[in-house]
């Protein structure tokens, strides 16, 4: 029965994607489906997609797992990366060492980040929505402190621009970097110890303890490790943007919600699979790209995310054949 609803979800994310080529290029002509929009919009799903990511592991977790920090720490890697290094390595005299010192800094922010929430839910016992939302608004407080509420530019630097925008083999490098670690991170629960008793806390949290899975620990290293995703996706909105922001992605906790929601993640805990967290993630990115090709409004679109989020989460736990059987008895 699990293997058949697992087959059942994929198909119908599949679906999804395929309907959402059809309808573009239906709607709105064969400039939907070339090569240079599916490369603009697979650059585009990273920002999303490690955040939705983060959010599945931390639901996978159980208790109420979730970050809602994700968008705010994202965002304060970056800024708080580029701030400390603007003055110290000219950008323009060695891109390539401002690049990778970037890059360094910013996960080191996402993992002290991440530590920290951990900490919180793991060790002092917090609600994981309260505390995710107490450092959603820390985080974000900082990175406002650090740039007095302005947007930093960070101009054109070739080897981060290229990470942004270029592509290898005609996939977005970024793309190709979210593709190798949600492959990773698919092995990880699969394969290892650790995903193993981060699937059966989810499912039963008094059974794990009984059999001894050290639950605290596990749970500071999820949200440890939904903190260095926030990271990654800092970056790549820094590599896209050429700036960083604290207020980039506004919108961006709902949509990565929406995105492991959709992906059959169930909220109770227990169970999520990465190619459904990323094929909802491409279904949602070529849906928003056919909005915006239609010249339907972004306020629209989060209406229609908003209303999606409560349609799945709403019908995540019903139980369709029952119903139908008891609505012909």
């Amino acid at each position: 029965m699990v293997a058949f609803q697992m087959d059942r979800q994929l198909g119908f994310l599949a679906t999804v994607n395929v309907a959402a080529i059809v309808a573009g290029a239906i709607l709105v002509g064969a400039s939907f489906v070339e090569l240079y929009n599916f490369q603009s919009m697979a650059s585009q799903v990273p920002e999303l997609g490690f955040l939705a990511l983060g959010v599945m592991l931390a639901m996978m977790s159980g208790n109420g797992g979730i970050d809602l920090s994700g968008i705010a720490l994202a965002n304060l890697s970056g800024v708080a990366a580029y701030y400390f290094l603007r003055d110290v390595i000219p950008a323009d005299e060695a891109p390539l060492l401002f690049t990778w010192s970037l890059i360094g800094l910013a996960l080191g922010v996402g993992l002290v980040g991440g530590m920290l929430n951990g900490f919180l839910i793991a060790k002092v016992g917090l609600t994981p929505i309260i505390a995710t939302l107490g450092t959603q608004l820390l985080f974000t407080g900082l990175a406002i402190v650090l740039t007095n509420g302005s947007a930093l530019s960070i101009g054109y630097v070739e080897p981060l621009d290229d990470f942004g925008n270029a592509t290898i083999l005609s996939v977005p490098q970024c793309f190709a970097l979210f593709l190798v670690v949600a492959l990773a991170i698919g092995a990880i629960l699969r394969f290892t110890p650790f995903g193993q008793r981060l699937l059966l806390l989810g499912n039963n949290a008094k059974a794990a303890r009984y059999a001894g899975i050290p639950e605290k620990r596990i749970l500071f290293l999820t949200y440890t490790v939904c903190g260095l995703l926030a990271s990654v996706a800092g970056i790549v909105i820094a590599a896209r943007t050429s700036s960083v922001k604290w207020d980039y992605g506004t919108s961006y906790v709902l949509i990565a919600i929406l995105i492991a929601v959709m992906a059959g993640v169930r909220p109770e805990g227990g169970y999520g699979r990465v190619i459904c967290v990323v094929l909802s993630a491409t279904s949602l990115q070529m849906l928003s790209s056919l909005f915006n090709f239609m010249n339907i409004s972004n306020f629209f679109r989060d209406l229609a995310w908003g209303v999606l989020l409560l349609v799945f989460i709403a019908t995540s736990g019903f139980d369709f054949k029952a119903w139908f059987r008891a609505a012909r008895s």
